[in-house]
């Protein structure tokens, strides 16, 4: 019976009649060890070196990637807590959303900034121009999609939109995120705003904005309980 092993002989006959073998399976490079040999021709070492080159590349964009990622999470991280520390240290709804300015256009560069919250104005007397919409108020119905869809948008608003949330300005704001604010206790839209176009694009990821929304409405819910 023929031998079933493979001669060296007959994998040198092999790789002549198919030099463009190791074109084919690169990887196998990684694994071989062979002297540098003479000749015009590419060496196998060569392609070795250059495989391990291209492969160190590209696991140090890597690692510049998600170093990139880390230091934006810092950065994300430091901001929520000042906007936690903010409203935490807010006794009354003006001051929170005197703060919430202030926090948002110092630590996360928002231009503008609107809260409305849809409830009836127990005490009309309040510092805070248009905080309060009636729950059958026609300026809620701009909103209709993102009330009901109970996800932020992001984009450049409607005209009618920006003119409920932001007034005189309605026209300086290129791009916005319009965030609901839907929780049992309640119910109400947050807006900040920017004058560049591509600031809030419409596909940003929401998981921040649901995140400061959630931090906003808990310390609204709790000021507005003590009304």
């Amino acid at each position: 019976m023929p031998s079933s092993e493979i001669t060296s002989a007959q994998v040198e006959n092999y790789l002549r009649k198919h030099p463009e073998f190791f074109h084919e399976h690169l990887s196998l490079l990684e694994h071989m060890s062979i002297p540098h040999p003479t000749g015009n021709a590419v060496s196998l070492i060569s392609k070795q070196l250059e495989l391990f080159r291209s492969r160190h590349h590209d696991m140090e964009n890597q690692l510049t990637a998600l170093i990139e990622i880390a230091r934006d999470n810092d950065t994300s991280l430091n901001r929520m807590h000042k906007l936690t520390l903010a409203l935490l240290d807010s006794t009354s709804l003006e001051e929170a959303v005197a703060n919430l300015e202030v926090v948002l256009s110092e630590y996360f560069l928002i231009d503008f900034v609107a809260v409305r919250i849809i409830k009836h104005n127990p005490t009309p007397e309040t510092a805070i121009t248009n905080l309060f919409i009636e729950p059958d108020s026609k300026d809620l119905e701009p909103f209709a999609n993102e009330l009901a869809g109970h996800q932020p948008k992001c984009g450049r608003p409607t005209i009618a939109q920006a003119r409920v949330l932001f007034g005189e300005l309605a026209f300086e704001v290129k791009s916005c995120a319009i965030i609901p604010l839907a929780f049992t206790e309640l119910e109400g839209i947050l807006a900040i705003g920017s004058r560049e176009e591509g600031r809030f694009h419409y596909s940003m990821g929401n998981l921040f904005l649901n995140q400061m929304s959630e931090i906003i409405a808990t310390r609204l819910i709790t000021l507005l309980q003590q009304r």
